[in-house]
């Protein structure tokens, strides 16, 4: 089950000239919404397997289609130069590209103003242990997926949040039940059921990922 750990980063870290910037796509022994804790070393191995491979995780905006699937786009919005635990987490850096184009400005922008004041990182679970206290479990081994730029609330200095793949589920669920009823409210009536049921069955499908 793949889950995602938000941090906020300082939108001054941003070169505005080359869209270089650097931040933490996760912080160890914060205890998240769901009771977890990454531990030091936890991204060692998946870093290492990404080095092998000669690359990083992508850099999506938003988590892609999967964060939004309605309107997410899967493309990347730039690249991770580097990649490295610390003593306090997963350090990244960054450069945003297509800086040239409006839809690249446009994210720049968004940065340096705080409305995407955020990282936020997919993963899998590889290995972990029962907590203790407060915490369900310790997470000390994390096989990372893509790191993205998401926006998160200016008054959360470091706050972390998992977002479990059955949350998302339940929301796509309810997206499709409010446009149902918005297009019935509307008297909009399809010349067939077919494109609502569509509708319906893309949005499970993506809800299964």
């Amino acid at each position: 089950m793949a889950e995602r750990i938000d941090v906020r980063f300082a939108a001054a870290d941003i070169n505005s000239q080359t869209g270089i910037f650097s931040g933490y796509g996760a912080v160890f022994g914060n205890l998240d919404s769901h009771k977890d804790i990454i531990m030091n070393g936890a991204f060692k191995a998946s870093l290492a397997a990404w080095r092998a491979k000669g690359r990083l995780p992508r850099m999506l905006l938003m988590h892609g289609s999967s964060g939004n699937p309605f309107t997410g786009d899967d493309l990347p919005i730039g690249v991770w130069t580097a990649m490295r635990e610390d003593a306090k987490g997963l350090y990244v850096e960054g450069q945003l590209l297509a800086l040239n184009t409006d839809y690249g400005r446009r994210i720049l922008s968004l940065m340096q103003g705080g409305a995407l004041d955020g990282l936020s990182i997919g993963y899998v679970v590889k290995r972990s242990s029962a907590g203790s206290g407060t915490a369900k479990r310790f997470l000390e081994a994390i096989d990372l997926r893509e790191v993205s730029i998401v926006d998160e609330p200016s008054n959360d200095l470091a706050r972390v949040a998992t977002i479990k793949d059955s949350l998302v589920a339940v929301d796509l669920e309810g997206a499709y039940a409010k446009m149902q009823k918005a297009l019935r409210a509307m008297a909009v009536t399809p010349a067939n059921d077919n494109g609502l049921d569509g509708l319906a069955g893309r949005i499970r499908a993506l809800a299964r990922r």
